[in-house]
């Protein structure tokens, strides 16, 4: 069955009232369940190191994207980094356009690899979004992709936890010292 943006948009936001995250990347609806604390207390690390480079950005957690070569795709990462305010008055499904960075955390389910590791650095490249930041938890790394190209992104870098992680465009560099310390499996 083929859905479009505009059958999608309802379905998304129906199932967010079941905490169930809805995408719809490449013409294909993924699903997630419920994050768990570890998820979220990554994410928390992420914001406070954020923060503690440039007060002038937010990293927002639930703000869903257009994506996709024309938009036909939605998106909501793990966190958008933007200036503070970026979003106000967008709408659920905002424009990418002025986004530094998205942030996804692995999950613990069969499709983390399609998901975070194919498709949404596909669809994010296609968008322009400058970096596509993923905290791998199944090979405790952090993956910086960068610098989109033809639908692409031409750089990628793989950071085990521990390592100094420079965020192109942002002056930030993450310590993720941290990660290794509380996250490691």
């Amino acid at each position: 069955m083929t859905v479009t943006v505009q059958q999608f948009e309802p379905i998304a936001l129906v199932a967010e009232h079941e905490d169930v995250k809805l995408e719809f990347v490449n013409g294909r609806i993924w699903a997630e369940g419920g994050t768990d604390g570890g998820h979220n207390s990554i994410l928390t690390w992420l914001f406070r190191q954020f923060m503690a480079h440039r007060t002038d950005l937010d990293l927002i957690q639930g703000q869903g994207l257009k994506i996709d070569t024309y938009r036909n795709g939605r998106a909501r990462p793990d966190g958008v980094l933007a200036p503070v305010g970026h979003f106000d008055g967008k709408g659920e499904w905002a424009d990418p356009k002025g986004v530094l960075a998205v942030i996804e955390v692995t999950s613990w389910d069969a499709d983390t690899h399609a998901r975070d590791r194919v498709e949404k650095p596909a669809a994010y490249a296609a968008t322009e979004i400058p970096v596509y930041l993923l905290v791998d938890r199944d090979m405790n790394s952090v993956v910086v992709h960068s610098r989109p190209e033809r639908g692409e992104y031409q750089d990628r870098s793989r950071h085990v936890y521990g390592d100094e992680v420079g965020i192109p465009g942002t002056g930030i560099t993450l310590d993720t010292d941290g990660l290794k310390k509380w996250f490691a499996r």
